[in-house]
């Protein structure tokens, strides 16, 4: 085999045939595919302590370990890459002309129903038809929303770095796995002179059936793509960016014209309980949920409309994002976290949520953990995801930019005075006073705080404390 590559990357996503694909590389001679390498909560595949003979603490530490392993293998070995994994080895991924890229898609509604129906059953992967599962899931259309827009955020990524990079990529689609002929192509991309005379017959496609009979409320199906402007034909040609990332957070009165751009682990629930008053409405009759096109709908619909966001004390915030997030994460992205994070990073947190012996020396003895944590993903230097509930507010604020840049930028301690002014400007004399909401932590900020908190804090959000004027918290 001559080798063209030194190693390779597929780049796929959840439900989307990637298993499929690996098992058929791995049917030829000389080609090894690894799994998810470089998955954050595990080393290639679930249940497995090591790859290459590294360790998931070991390759945590310096991933691209990992990436020197895959070079040095026989043949030519590669791996999957989801657009949440490891973020420290993607550009030196992306960036290397001896990494052979592969880029499976498949339609985001198809992997969207597929995922909802793998949740549902526990089944992820199928070689035995007699033992498949089958269920009918209901369709979510914001969650729905947000999948698309990772999703194609990433497409992008990739797009881009191959662009500047002067590179190309493979790309294989879901319909084409069961191709023989284009199995071989990709065998031919990456330099490997042999062919296949069949696919792998192991694995079985596990929802066939249309998509009709696997949503049980397809109805909103529709509903939610008619508000999805894939093809931009609402833009203004002026050459912004094609998405902002925070449009779904957004939240804007029904009634009035104000537009709310929340920062995460700010003080939402204040703000949106004000603005529900404000119309005369529950809390869900606020509009949610916007996409682009739904947002310019908005706009041209609320005259003279005025956007807003709300920053809050970064040692507030701080302590809001570690209660909110971590300690109080039942299910979900950030369950794992917060497993991650006593795994291997040895963080004095509770496995499960914080019992009766959690105390306040519990509480700070983590919450110091968790900004030496915040530090280093910050800085690039963790395989977790930089999350938005933990990115600086002056890097949310250039977010918004793509899109809704704020007419006003508030204070949280400011909000009893600024919110009614706000809606004086658009013509509302009846504005409520805002009834601030009490967080609901197991431990008090201030019986934790002190000055080594405070340092911590100014020295992780240093940025924030000069761009909003902030001093020491007490």
């Amino acid at each position: 085999m001559t080798k063209a590559f030194d190693y390779f990357v597929v780049f796929a996503e959840m439900r989307t045939g990637s298993n499929f694909l690996e098992a058929n590389i791995n049917r030829f001679d000389g080609l090894s595919c690894h799994g998810e390498a470089f998955n954050p909560y595990f080393i290639g595949y679930p249940n497995k302590d090591a790859l290459l003979d590294i360790t998931l603490e070991q390759r945590t530490e310096d991933p691209h370990r990992l990436i020197t392993a895959l070079k040095a293998t026989e043949g030519l070995s590669g791996f999957r890459f989801f657009h949440d994994h490891e973020p420290r080895v993607l550009e030196t991924i992306l960036s290397d002309p001896r990494c052979a890229k592969i880029v499976l898609t498949r339609n985001p509604l198809d992997s969207y129903v597929s995922w909802k129906i793998a949740r549902a059953t526990g089944q992820w992967k199928l070689t035995d038809v007699r033992r498949r599962k089958d269920s009918k899931v209901r369709f979510d259309g914001p969650e729905f929303k947000q999948h698309v827009e990772e999703l194609q955020d990433f497409q992008v990524t990739l797009m881009r770095a191959l662009q500047v990079s002067g590179q190309t990529a493979f790309y294989v689609a879901y319909e084409d796995l069961h191709d023989l002929d284009v199995m071989n192509g990709l065998a031919r991309f990456l330099g490997h002179a042999g062919t296949l005379d069949a696919l792998d017959d192991k694995m079985k496609r596990q929802n066939p059936s249309p998509l009709s009979d696997k949503v049980s409320n397809f109805g909103d199906v529709s509903l939610a793509l008619a508000d999805m402007d894939r093809f931009n034909l609402t833009r203004t040609p002026n050459f912004e960016p094609r998405r902002g990332a925070a449009v779904p957070s957004y939240v804007a009165c029904a009634v009035a014209p104000l537009l709310y751009l929340p920062m995460r682990s700010g003080p939402q629930e204040t703000v949106t309980q004000w603005m529900a008053a404000l119309d005369h409405v529950a809390h869900d009759g606020l509009i949610h949920d916007f996409s682009q096109k739904t947002l310019r709908q908005w706009k041209k619909a609320h005259k003279g409309h005025r956007s807003f966001t709300v920053v809050r004390h970064p040692v507030v915030r701080a302590h809001a994002a570690f209660c909110d997030c971590l300690l109080a994460a039942e299910e979900g992205v950030y369950k794992k976290i917060r497993r991650m994070l006593r795994r291997i990073y040895k963080m004095p947190m509770p496995r499960d949520l914080p019992g009766p012996d959690y105390g306040v020396e519990e509480h700070r003895a983590a919450f110091v953990a968790y900004l030496e944590f915040v530090k280093a993903n910050l800085a690039g230097q963790t395989s977790i995801r930089q999350d938005a509930h933990w990115v600086s507010q002056s890097t949310a604020m250039q977010g918004f930019a793509d899109l809704a840049l704020p007419d006003m930028i508030l204070r949280e301690e400011e909000l009893v005075s600024y919110l009614p002014a706000l809606a004086m400007q658009v013509g509302r004399l009846d504005a409520p006073d805002p009834e601030e909401v009490a967080p609901r932590h197991p431990v008090s900020l201030e019986a934790i705080y002190d000055e080594e908190i405070e340092r911590m804090v100014q020295d992780i959000y240093k940025r924030d404390y000069i761009a909003f004027g902030y001093d020491s918290w007490k």
